[in-house]
C-alpha cells in the first residue's frame, strides 16, 4: 500500500541541526506537492514547509523561514527538511504529506493529502 515514511528526528540542542527525510513507498513523488507539518502537545497543526513537484517553488512559514530547507530529490524518491538553528519552539512531532496540488493550495488547506507519513518526534533540549 502506498504510504510515506519520515525518518531523522531525535535529540539536538539548542542551535543545533537535524535533516528529516520523507521516502515514498508504493508510488513514486515526482507527481506531488510534498509538504511538512509539525504538532506540538497542547497546540494546533502547524504548516512547516511546501515543495513543487519539481522543486523549483518552495513555502516556509515565517517561525522557521531563513533556518530551514526544503528539497527532493526526486530519483531517490525522497524529500528533505533541513533544519538548523534549532529553538526550543521547534519541538514537536514532524510529518510529511503528498498531494497532487499546487504549493499554495496545500499551503491554504495543510489538512488535505492524498497520504501522509506517520510522523518522527523532534526534541530540542539542552
Amino acid at each position: 500500500q502506498p504510504h510515506l515514511v519520515e525518518s531523522g528526528g531525535g535529540l539536538a540542542q539548542p542551535g543545533g541541526s537535524l535533516t528529516l527525510s520523507c521516502a515514498a513507498s508504493g508510488f513514486t513523488l515526482d507527481r506531488y506537492v510534498i509538504g511538512w507539518f509539525r504538532q506540538a502537545p497542547g497546540k494546533e497543526r502547524e504548516g512547516v514547509s511546501c515543495i513543487s513537484s519539481s522543486g523549483d517553488s518552495t513555502i516556509y512559514a515565517d517561525s522557521v523561514k531563513g533556518r530551514f530547507t526544503i528539497s527532493r530529490d526526486n530519483a531517490k524518491n525522497t524529500v528533505y527538511l533541513q533544519m538548523n538553528s534549532l529553538k526550543l519552539e521547534d519541538t514537536a512531532v514532524y510529518s510529511c504529506i503528498a498531494d497532487i496540488t499546487t504549493v499554495q493550495a496545500m499551503w491554504d488547506r495543510i489538512e488535505w493529502y492524498d497520504y501522509r507519513g506517520q510522523g518522527t518526534q523532534v526534541t530540542v533540549s539542552s
